[in-house]
């Protein structure tokens, strides 16, 4: 019975030892190191000077404790009690850093705090602590003795002991604060704790409105106003003494840069600005901060969408367009429908064949037809590949056009047509050049489609000026079409793979005159000898004509798609030649 007692009295006591253990914090005194040896009360837990040491030991410091080097053992511990030397003290745990306040706006302050160890705990003597700038030399070192009297238990692990303040440290820098546990002895390498830590930015410790280098504007507006772009945005605080701004944009291959003077007489909290000469359905990204070295920069992303009033305004004394399309598939199929009446007649009276390509005539041709032959255009097993190659110097609105074009092709002139803005993800495997000669080399036709931009580039060629990179590659191109032109010319071989073609806001003249020795079609009037030509199909026999369905004379404008590639070509047309 009275040893159950004293068990629980011991528990109980242990518990009492650990939970006040658990809420003691130690903080270093100002006592000298000959106050720790002699066990004068008050200094439980010292801070040691450089003096202290010179005055005390009567030797230089500097090249152990200035340093940062652990000092010996026996120097200032051993003197007395040499035995103590001999034991080994595990490293402190718990090590956290705490940011202080600290007057300066340009500088941080810390504090370290730690826990001492269970293993060895009562053989333990002091700390020393360091804080050291990576990749930079500033270091700090601090030292702490415990009592040489005084000698902690296991309960005592839950005190918390802590380091003086580490002042004047660079913000938004790293810092490695290392603790160690003394003494430490020889051939011991778990003395140590070492910890990595941030200073604070300047707009943490101080807040953005008082960081020059750091501030960015953070609210931007963006809305279109006819073709501009019209930019508002917050100004820097007038403390920071910000006068100026730049803003940046990059799309489509171009780059514009601007400075900003704002006027704080009219307004000192936010500036508008409008951003010039961007191309329409463009998508540009654009940077604004201040024009100061290191500035933040504020990132946002523009489009120019085209401005259909505008554009109605350009015709205004013109009927409208879609009035005009109306009337004119309305008519068009009226003529259509008599056309059929008049051919099923004829059809019943005479029946005519055509020798022609078997293949087009079981995929395409009505089998018993006279005169006017017509073709119905389905799902053909093999169609020809067609490479479409083109320059984007004329701005996207002829990008646009020979997207639509290409797109007709493909769905109403069974054609398989490759074009680059289809393919991304090849053209980032094999490269630009690469995809091009592979789809050369492929394909059944190539075509080349001329436009004011393309000849300009390929006669200034020469001149040692920095070209697009996708400039560079349609030139790369085209010399490389025209090189296999000549080879075949000069080799007396079929020229029919290559074809050029304009549209109607181009000239013959804008046809490279390397290329001139191939076929030419000006689109959209020529489509049908473009059929032709791709289907090896003859439009005109002795007594028949061959009509392709949807796409002689105008009937492609009964088609969603050729709608759309006529508008295109249409609005290329007023942006490109005014």
């Amino acid at each position: 019975m009275y040893r159950d007692r004293l068990a629980l009295v011991s528990f109980l006591v242990s518990v009492f030892v650990g939970a006040q253990g658990a809420k003691t914090s130690f903080r270093p005194r100002n006592c000298t190191l000959q106050c720790v040896h002699q066990g004068t009360p008050g200094c439980e837990y010292c801070r040691i000077s450089k003096e202290d040491v010179q005055s005390t030991l009567g030797f230089t410091s500097a090249g152990l404790f200035g340093g940062c080097v652990p000092w010996p053992c026996p120097s200032f511990l051993g003197q007395q009690t040499p035995e103590i030397c001999q034991h080994y003290v595990h490293a402190p745990q718990n090590v956290t850093i705490k940011f202080v306040d600290d007057p300066s706006s340009k500088y941080d302050t810390v504090v370290v705090s730690w826990s001492p160890s269970q293993y060895g705990v009562a053989f333990l003597r002091g700390f020393q602590v360091t804080l050291q700038a990576l990749g930079g030399t500033q270091i700090s070192c601090q030292l702490f003795l415990i009592q040489n009297n005084l000698s902690l238990a296991a309960a005592h692990v839950h005190r918390v002991y802590y380091s003086d303040s580490f002042s004047h440290l660079s913000l938004g820098t790293q810092y490695a604060v290392t603790v160690m546990a003394l003494p430490v002895p020889e051939l011991w390498d778990k003395f140590y704790h070492n910890e990595l830590f941030f200073t604070r930015t300047c707009p943490e410790k101080n807040g953005l409105e008082h960081c020059k280098k750091d501030w960015y504007p953070r609210h931007v507006e963006v809305h279109q106003d006819s073709q501009d772009i019209v930019v508002t945005f917050n100004l820097a605080p007038e403390n920071l003494g910000i006068s100026r701004y730049f803003s940046a944009c990059f799309g489509g291959g171009s780059r514009s840069y601007e400075i900003i003077h704002p006027d704080f007489s009219v307004n000192s909290t936010h500036h508008t600005y409008r951003l010039l000469n961007l191309h329409t359905g463009t998508n540009y990204t654009c940077e604004i901060a201040a024009d100061i070295v290191d500035a933040v920069r504020k990132t946002f992303f523009v489009q120019v969408r085209y401005n259909l009033k505008e554009y109605s305004a350009l015709h205004k004394e013109a009927p409208s367009l879609a009035v005009i399309l109306s009337v004119g598939v309305l008519l068009t199929a009226s003529l259509a429908a008599i056309f059929v009446i008049l051919c099923q007649k004829r059809l019943r009276k005479k029946k005519a064949k055509t020798e022609i390509r078997p293949d087009i005539i079981e995929e395409y041709y009505d089998k018993h037809l006279e005169e006017q032959q017509c073709v119905v255009l389905t799902n053909s097993t093999r169609p020809p590949e067609l490479l479409i190659c083109y320059s984007s110097n004329d701005g996207p609105a002829h990008v646009r056009v020979v997207l639509k074009l290409a797109t007709f092709l493909q769905r109403h002139m069974a054609t398989q047509v490759h074009l680059d803005l289809w393919d991304a993800l090849n053209i980032i495997e094999e490269g630009d050049l690469g995809w091009y000669c592979k789809r050369m080399k492929e394909s059944d036709f190539v075509m080349v489609i001329c436009s004011r931009g393309l000849n300009q580039k390929q006669q200034s060629r020469r001149k040692e000026e920095e070209d697009d990179p996708a400039e560079n590659t349609s030139l790369a191109i085209i010399a490389i079409i025209a090189e296999e032109i000549c080879r075949a010319k000069a080799l007396g071989q079929d020229l029919s793979k290559y074809m050029t073609a304009i549209f109607e806001y181009s000239k013959q003249s804008d046809i490279p005159s390397m290329l001139n020795l191939v076929s030419n079609y000006m689109l959209p009037e020529d489509l049908p000898l473009l059929f032709s030509h791709l289907h090896a199909v003859a439009l005109q026999k002795p007594g028949a004509y061959l009509r392709v369905e949807n796409i002689s004379e105008n009937e492609y404008l009964k088609l969603p798609a050729g709608v759309a590639l006529h508008l295109a070509i249409q609005e290329a047309k007023i942006l490109i030649t005014g």
